[in-house]
């Protein structure tokens, strides 16, 4: 039984780690041939300022530029 722990650097929408689970089961019953019920996938969200790096809580870094082709929701 596969279990995948997925931390992520701020909150993301319930559609989101929705797609996230889909997409991760997907892929290992694709590649590895796993029952997709057996797949276990686990989202932890971590506080922006309970994270750092580089010396810097995430929270204090400065927003990366935004991008003309990125969409709301991410890549699909």
């Amino acid at each position: 039984m596969p279990f995948v722990d997925i931390r992520l650097a701020g909150p993301a929408t319930r559609e989101q780690k929705s797609g996230i689970v889909a997409d991760v089961t997907r892929s290992l019953v694709e590649r590895l041939g796993k029952a997709p019920g057996a797949v276990q996938v686990n989202i932890t969200e971590l506080s922006t300022e309970n994270y750092g790096a580089g010396g810097i809580l995430i929270a204090d870094r400065p927003a990366p530029p935004a991008r003309e082709d990125a969409r709301a929701d991410g890549p699909r």
